[in-house]
């Protein structure tokens, strides 16, 4: 006969919040996942399709929060879907144990995590604007898009335009602050070996998803030809391309996503990559319960190495998020975010602020 389940972690609901940020209008999904003792666990993952939110309401009834695997394996929803769950269990797990997530997973490996801004916009002076306002937040980090280029194999006018947005990206945020390049995997390899080789000087803390990760002998190339560090990771879905990227010596910078691959798998990925003497840096672009869930996964990695964060520059977007989870958790001081010292995730979710921003179906 199986053993009683422990009311405290017996779970037996869970709801879906969708949101949506007035400005940025970034999107994201926070859970509620409550245990018949009425504790509460939140998790967070992007779009949520109502058959995945029935499957993992189905999956959960008569389980424990500590059951993730057996959830997991038995179980067939998106990765995003997955994901969300995966923070929402570990942070009752994390109240259970009265201790922080990063404790549970037998951290910490540091005290504070390095900050990397993502800064968007569609022209330079949009993206300058929000590297001198991210600059005086606290950030000494930055990930910058590549122009978009609408005449694919042109790489001088390519490079050109790269170099001017960096140079002035540099100019705004002063002396000492590091840079990463975005080709958020569009540029064909031929451009993109031709800003890797370009960009060799500038000393890019890495070049970021510089073309497709499906062409592994591209991505090879790059990586081999050039001494700009690439990342990739953040689109794949399965471990096994973290795998032959590492084998294959494509990869200097692996970039599990949060909102795909929740902490659990993104720690597998960090594991596989630290037997390669690989750094990790997680890709987050989400709200602030999955930021909670990336410092606390920042914190457990022995080759952490810079986390991610979504830079809102616009003031109605940031209010919404301090509302959400408090503003202390993305609170940036000479380039660090502090680690969450309460159990779970560390933060108190505000219910009202979470229903107010909540996004009404049309």
């Amino acid at each position: 006969m199986p053993a009683p389940l422990d009311p405290k972690l017996e779970m037996i609901a869970l709801d879906a919040f969708p949101m949506r940020e007035p400005v940025s209008r970034r999107a994201y999904t926070c859970l509620r996942l409550r245990t018949r003792s009425g504790a509460t666990g939140w998790g967070e993952c992007s779009r949520l399709a109502p058959a995945d939110l029935s499957a993992l309401r189905a999956a959960i009834q008569g389980k424990e929060a500590s059951s993730f695997e057996s959830i997991r394996r038995g179980l067939t929803v998106s990765p995003a879907a997955m994901a969300g769950l995966d923070l929402a269990m570990l942070d009752l797990v994390g109240k259970f144990t009265n201790a922080p997530v990063y404790q549970v997973l037998g951290g910490p490996t540091r005290n504070q995590a390095r900050a990397l801004a993502r800064i968007e916009g569609e022209t330079d002076d949009a993206i300058v604007a929000a590297v001198s306002q991210a600059h005086a937040a606290g950030h000494r980090a930055f990930l910058i898009p590549v122009p978009a280029t609408h005449a694919p194999n042109h790489s001088a006018t390519l490079v050109n335009a790269t170099r001017q947005r960096l140079d002035r990206a540099r100019a705004a945020a002063g002396p000492a602050c590091d840079f990463v390049l975005d080709a958020a995997g569009r540029l064909t390899p031929g451009d993109a070996s031709a800003l890797a080789a370009a960009f060799e000087r500038f000393h890019l803390l890495w070049f970021d998803e510089p073309c497709s990760p499906s062409s592994l002998s591209a991505a090879y190339r790059i990586a081999s030809e050039n001494v700009t560090p690439v990342g990739f990771g953040r689109f794949a879905a399965e471990a096994g391309v973290f795998q032959e990227m590492l084998r294959n010596d494509a990869i200097d910078i692996v970039r599990p996503d949060l909102a795909r691959h929740g902490i659990t798998q993104a720690r597998r990925i960090s594991a596989l990559a630290e037997t390669y003497y690989v750094a990790v840096a997680p890709f987050h672009d989400g709200g602030p319960i999955a930021t909670a869930a990336a410092l606390n996964l920042a914190a457990s990695l022995p080759n952490f190495f810079i986390q991610q964060v979504a830079y809102p520059a616009a003031e109605d977007d940031r209010r919404m998020r301090a509302r959400l989870a408090g503003d202390a958790i993305e609170i940036v001081k000479d380039g660090f975010l502090q680690l969450p010292h309460g159990p779970g995730l560390g933060i108190t979710v505000n219910e009202a602020a979470l229903n107010e921003y909540r996004e009404r179906a049309a």
